[in-house]
């Protein structure tokens, strides 16, 4: 398949790499199939709903027959295998259960960077909206968080199109009003509090975030959480963050709190090194997350992201979807 140029990408998704609205994400509506909200774990959840849980109890879905036994109800009771066998049988049924759908949307101001297609708030935000859309396909509840480093939004929990619908609107509004970083006041750390306040035991649980402010108090708010839902933690990365381009050379400004340094990005060595430095780094990040029984998936912001999803749920289509990335794009951000 020819490489497509960064124009024809962009055209395809209606974006410009930097801004959203509404038309961007509605889009997805279509593209539901590429993701699986399918339960993992048990689910704990009190209230009924549509997911079948494994405990066994009074519900509509029937699972089994087996001998009575004291306590069971009598109106349970098959009569049928009773009368066959000779032996009192009764029904068992799987309860129903409900599991709401709560995502956490990071757009502060490390997320307004790409150095190719989209920046990384932008690739969050089509995550969120493809998450929205399938949560409303398959009846589940949806709300979340939103923040951009200034302030945090939180949506409660709805059914059908209209909490979507709410829940993209603070997306395009917080995204296209980016925080300066000199003025940023909220983390990683409250936004993730005031999710675990937020959501109730048997929930699905998505954080989408580029994780740069990953701190002991986002994982200890993660742990708590994990005990009674599932979560799943969406990285948002750049190709930047994770290698210096070959063809890179010349000096490099860097700002640092205390003064401007200047790095010469010609040597090898020197590429070689951040390469290898950034690898261990995800590496240890990952393995801690699955020891804690977090689910994690990367999500680069060089590409479309229902070309990365397919490629992830259906390797053997992934080439028919996929569309090849030209890295000759400009640098978005602030």
């Amino acid at each position: 398949m020819q490489a497509q140029t960064v124009a024809q990408q962009l055209a395809a998704l209606g974006a410009d790499g930097v801004q959203l609205d509404l038309p961007q994400l509605l889009k997805y509506q279509h593209h539901t199939y590429v993701l699986d909200l399918a339960p993992q774990q048990v689910i704990q959840s009190k209230l009924a709903g549509s997911y079948l849980a494994r405990s066994k109890g009074r519900g509509m879905e029937f699972d089994e027959v087996r001998h009575y036994q004291l306590g069971d109800d009598v109106r349970t009771i098959d009569w049928r295998v009773t009368a066959r066998t000779g032996k009192v049988h009764t029904k068992l049924f799987r309860e129903e259960k409900e599991r709401p759908v709560f995502v956490l949307t990071d757009l502060s101001p490390s997320m307004h960077f790409g150095s190719v297609l989209l920046t990384k708030a932008v690739q969050a935000s089509h995550l969120a909206a493809l998450v929205g859309w399938h949560a409303r396909e398959r009846g589940d509840k949806f709300g979340g968080i939103l923040f951009n480093g200034q302030q945090i939004r939180e949506l409660k929990p709805a059914s059908r199109s209209v909490s979507v619908l709410r829940y993209l609107q603070q997306l395009i509004d917080l995204n296209n009003k980016p925080v300066a970083p000199e003025l940023q006041s909220i983390g990683l750390a409250d936004a993730v509090g005031q999710l675990r306040r937020l959501v109730r035991p048997g929930s699905l649980v998505y954080v989408i975030s580029d994780f740069s402010a990953l701190d002991a108090n986002v994982m200890r708010h993660l742990q708590s959480m994990r005990m009674h839902n599932e979560i799943r933690l969406c990285q948002i990365s750049d190709p930047l963050e994770l290698q210096i381009p070959a063809t890179a050379s010349g000096q490099l400004a860097l700002q640092t709190n205390a003064a401007v340094l200047q790095l010469d990005l010609t040597p090898a060595a020197l590429k070689q090194r951040y390469a290898v430095q950034q690898q261990q780094q995800q590496t240890e990040r990952i393995q801690f997350w699955r020891s804690l029984g977090l689910r994690h998936m990367q999500i680069s912001n060089a590409s479309s992201l229902r070309s990365q999803l397919v490629a992830i749920q259906q390797p053997t289509l992934a080439q028919a979807h996929s569309a090849p990335v030209n890295t000759s794009g400009t640098v978005h951000g602030q």
